[in-house]
């Protein structure tokens, strides 16, 4: 008995769906699967950089940085210079304000100052000097070990005398005091008209006659002669000669 078409439609209908999804399985098995693509590496990450603390404001920065690894050797401490032993005996160096002053250091001659007088023993010294024009100077010297100068002045001037005298009038006279000093020679008396007062390097003569006891000055066309109230001519003969020896140095 024949089916009926309707029936062999269907089935036909159902074989033709079955082949179809057969051969679309078929079809996706055999497809090559896609490719698997490489996850890329993430970035590398950079190490901070170290932290450098700046110095204090007038801190100066080491030129040379210790090395952390190793140190320097230390170096060695050099061995102090041996001192010098101290002297023990003394050393006289000595000056005058003349030229060609003459040195003598115990009675012996050390020439002409500035002079040199050395290996002498600690203790007191006999210093001796003389110069052309001036009295010879003597003085101990306490000599210590080491070196001393010692300056002589022979230009100093030291004058420091009085006298009473009688001032002689060509008629008559008067009582009054002569004082000399550096400055020069004062003559001080209660008769203003008589009293003067003179430089010693304006005095154009100064002498005095022990015998007659009179001391003469004549400066600025003036002569005034005085004598002692006592008549003691050895009184008037000391101020000449004090006064004369300080004159004798102004003038060299």
């Amino acid at each position: 008995m024949t089916a009926p078409p309707r029936v062999l439609l269907i089935v036909l209908a159902g074989a033709i769906g079955l082949t179809v999804a057969g051969g679309g399985f078929l079809l996706f098995r055999s497809s090559p699967e896609p490719p698997t693509v490489p996850a890329e590496a993430p970035p590398p990450v950079a190490e901070p950089a170290p932290v450098v603390e700046a110095p204090e404001p007038g801190a100066s920065e080491p030129a040379n940085p210790p090395a952390s690894a190793a140190r320097a050797p230390a170096r060695p401490v050099p061995e102090p210079a041996p001192s010098e032993p101290a002297p023990t005996t003394g050393t006289l160096i000595i000056e005058s304000d003349v030229p060609g002053t003459i040195v003598f250091v115990d009675r012996v001659s050390f020439g002409t100052a500035p002079a040199t007088a050395a290996n002498l023993t600690p203790g007191p010294h006999q210093v001796t000097m003389s110069a052309p024009g001036y009295e010879m100077m003597s003085e101990t010297v306490d000599v210590e070990p080491g070196t001393r100068t010692l300056a002589i002045a022979f230009k100093e001037i030291s004058l420091d005398a009085s006298l009473a005298v009688v001032h002689k009038h060509g008629i008559g006279s008067c009582r009054g005091n002569l004082r000399a000093s550096p400055d020069g020679i004062h003559y001080d008396t209660s008769n203003d008209n008589d009293s003067f007062t003179v430089a010693l390097a304006d005095i154009d003569l100064f002498d005095v006659d022990y015998l007659a006891g009179n001391l003469r000055i004549r400066a600025q066309g003036r002569t005034f002669n005085f004598g002692d109230p006592d008549g003691n001519a050895d009184r008037l003969f000391a101020f000449h000669q004090a006064v004369e020896k300080v004159r004798g140095r102004i003038a060299n």
